[in-house]
């Protein structure tokens, strides 16, 4: 198994996004080849393009910065800080020309940030490199905002120790909780056979999309329409509930803690299967956890789990003075060649260029990040538009009040949403 180096972004750019958007309202030649659409090197009369990364990201920038100066006879100035202090300092450090030239943010905040002014328009190149899914992530209002980086995605990590093989259905997981192996001995009939974090939203959306629901019509693009209380999302509630109420401990109902206790009780060897983002690994890998990876296993209704499709993608400071040579930056590190190197030396992170992809899944050396495309396959992108942040908030206890029996799984799911369209229409 491939030891991975990843870093959970995910539950943090929630957070993130949150506190800043409400406050807001096959193809591919080398790493030389930028696949731009300008035909050529950008005028940059030596200038110096600034890349603001985190220090996870430096060593790969200074690697393959050589070859791109070399070709745009630009100079390269890395800039190490954290991505959430330079997104939520671009408004003000953009136009006082401190903010860096180019930089990464999460999906779900270009969309909030190309449509306030911060962020340059792109043209993403038409070389295979990306699919339809993988532009949502950068698209707002039918303009580009940056180009697809990295892709994340919740995955089922099983103990090859206590079980054959992967479970493929739900049903293979419920099948489990009757092994008393995995009797929980501090509460009487509870098992922690299977765990997943389904009190916290982020970790539950893939059950309720995958019964119907979804956060918002039309790909995500329309606020007035919130899909969290349709009767498929109140199934999916209705599923998670008796888990909470018959299957699991009641530790499961922290959202403070519930992350934790599954980890504890995975490396310990007394749960089987756990639904975890691919920064998960790190720890497993840690504590020596005889482990595989699967995508989740196939829902109670006949449809496939479909969790948010995270990740990264470049993005352009709209106050910088090299515009043109900022996307030539952007074509230059998706490439296939420059995206490998990020996966195979750096940070083991899965390459949002399509043709990078199929190599991974082609080798199949790398089973998380395999696991991660399937799963990747069957995500929602997360929608991108600012109105996002009200839904972390208003979905914060849905599942908690339905699982501990506060209100019916209708009752939470409604008051969530009527939670989250009253603080869309009163900020926005």
């Amino acid at each position: 198994m491939s030891k991975t180096k990843w870093k959970k972004y995910a539950l943090g750019f929630v957070s993130a996004s949150a506190v800043v958007l409400s406050a807001c309202g096959g193809g591919e030649d080398p790493a030389t080849d930028t696949g731009g659409q300008t035909g050529g090197a950008a005028e940059n009369d030596g200038n110096t393009l600034e890349v603001g990364v985190e220090s996870d990201y430096v060593a790969y920038v200074e690697a393959i910065a050589p070859a791109f100066e070399e070709e745009h006879g630009v100079t390269i100035e890395v800039t190490e800080r954290d991505m959430f202090e330079i997104l939520e300092a671009l408004p003000l450090d953009g136009p006082s020309g401190l903010a860096p030239d180019v930089m990464l943010a999460p999906y779900d905040r270009i969309g909030g940030l190309g449509q306030q002014g911060h962020l340059a328009p792109v043209t993403l190149p038409d070389d295979g490199r990306y699919d339809e899914v993988d532009q949502q992530q950068v698209t707002i209002d039918g303009t580009q905002y940056g180009s697809p980086f990295v892709i994340e995605a919740l995955v089922m990590y099983w103990n090859q120790d206590l079980l054959d093989s992967a479970p493929q259905t739900f049903e293979d997981l419920e099948a489990l909780t009757e092994d008393e192996r995995f009797a929980f001995e501090s509460e009487s009939g509870k098992s922690t056979a299977f765990l997943t974090n389904w009190v916290d939203f982020y970790n539950s959306y893939g059950l309720l999309s995958g019964y119907g629901g979804y956060v918002f019509g039309q790909d995500g693009t329309d606020p007035s329409d919130v899909g969290l209380n349709t009767p498929g999302a109140i199934e999916g509630i209705e599923y998670a509930t008796q888990w909470f109420q018959e299957v699991w401990p009641q530790g499961m109902l922290d959202v403070t803690s519930a992350g934790d206790f599954i980890d504890e009780q995975f490396i310990s060897g007394k749960a089987a299967a756990i639904i975890n983002g691919p920064w998960g690994a790190a720890n497993y890998n840690t504590n020596e956890v005889n482990y595989s990876v699967a995508p989740v296993p196939t829902l109670p209704n006949g449809n496939e789990y479909e969790p948010f499709g995270g990740g990264k993608g470049w993005i352009i400071n709209n106050y910088s003075e090299n515009l043109e040579i900022a996307e030539e930056w952007l074509n230059f590190v998706t490439n296939e060649e420059n995206m490998m190197l990020l996966h195979e030396e750096y940070t083991n992170e899965v390459p949002a260029n399509q043709h990078a992809r199929t190599a991974i899944q082609e080798t199949g050396e790398d089973e998380l990040a395999v696991a991660v495309i399937e799963q990747y396959n069957n995500a929602v992108p997360m929608p991108n538009i600012p109105e996002m942040a009200e839904v972390w908030t208003g979905a914060e206890t849905m599942m908690f009040d339905a699982g501990s029996g506060n209100k019916t799984p209708e009752q939470a799911a409604n008051d969530a949403v009527q939670i989250i369209s009253d603080n869309i229409e009163q900020k926005y």
